[in-house]
């Protein structure tokens, strides 16, 4: 086990004999540390914590610690992070709470650039690239590949869209439909299909295609939603990305932005 002689570590920790925990980290009782993973230096650790492999914390990091929410009353919530994560600086991250399930999560292969703040009970899926000073509040689900520019901030209870591409310096109050480009200067505005991102990761025209034009019924066509999705559904082919988005919408509890 490579623990650095001036790293502070609770006997009452799980290690993995190959996690490396490097200058001046401290780590707290009823943290977990899978294999390969990496503590560089000066990384904050607060149980309970679990934590997969081959993920890497950068300095001045902090994960696990006492939600900044004034109904936490010290209850023994959790945070979970998976596998091949990579927690860049200032990054903080903080344990769930009684009112939103009593967990914090963050899945596997995703990016957090350097002063990203995630909140009480935020679920982050996998492979999500989250940009320099992103913001959640409390209670936000990212979905799966989703994508967030730098200094964004996230309002309680909203949703992310896999696949989707948030502008930078947005302030999003409503959930973000999938695969989606969504931004925000005097207002949010969704601008179509993430067309790149989504041929970067395989997509085709048989599934771009009618995503874009479904976009174009939600968003210029001047119906209602209700009358919007009527429409898609009669005149779109039901790919499944279509039908991700109908049921998106359809799920949606504090509304979307359009």
């Amino acid at each position: 086990m490579g623990i650095h002689p001036t790293a502070i570590v609770d006997p009452n920790t799980e290690i993995s004999l190959d996690a490396e925990i490097g200058p001046y980290c401290i780590v707290g009782a009823g943290v977990t540390i899978g294999p390969r993973t990496r503590l560089i230096a000066h990384v904050y650790l607060e149980g309970k914590l679990s934590i997969g492999s081959d993920n890497v914390f950068f300095p001045y990091c902090s994960c696990g610690v006492t939600p900044q929410d004034k109904k936490y009353k010290g209850e023994a919530s959790e945070t979970r992070i998976g596998n091949g994560n990579s927690i860049r600086e200032f990054v903080t991250i903080h344990r769930g709470s009684e009112g939103g399930g009593m967990v914090t999560s963050i899945g596997h292969g995703n990016l957090l650039m350097a002063y990203v703040h995630v909140a009480h009970d935020v679920v982050i899926g996998n492979h999500t690239i989250l940009a320099n000073g992103v913001t959640f509040a409390g209670h936000v689900t990212v979905e799966d590949y989703a994508n967030i520019g730098g200094l964004s901030a996230i309002h309680q209870f909203c949703r992310i869209g896999r696949h989707a591409i948030v502008g930078s310096y947005s302030v999003i109050k409503q959930s973000v439909l999938p695969y989606s480009i969504t931004a925000a200067d005097h207002k949010v505005e969704v601008f179509g299909a993430n067309r790149i991102g989504l041929e970067r990761r395989g997509f085709g025209p048989d599934a771009i295609e009618p995503l874009q034009n479904a976009f174009r019924i939600l968003t210029r066509s001047g119906l209602n939603t209700t009358q919007a999705l009527t429409r898609i559904e009669e005149e779109i082919p039901q790919s499944a990305e279509v039908q991700d988005l109908i049921d998106f919408i359809r799920s949606s509890k504090n509304g979307f932005s359009k």
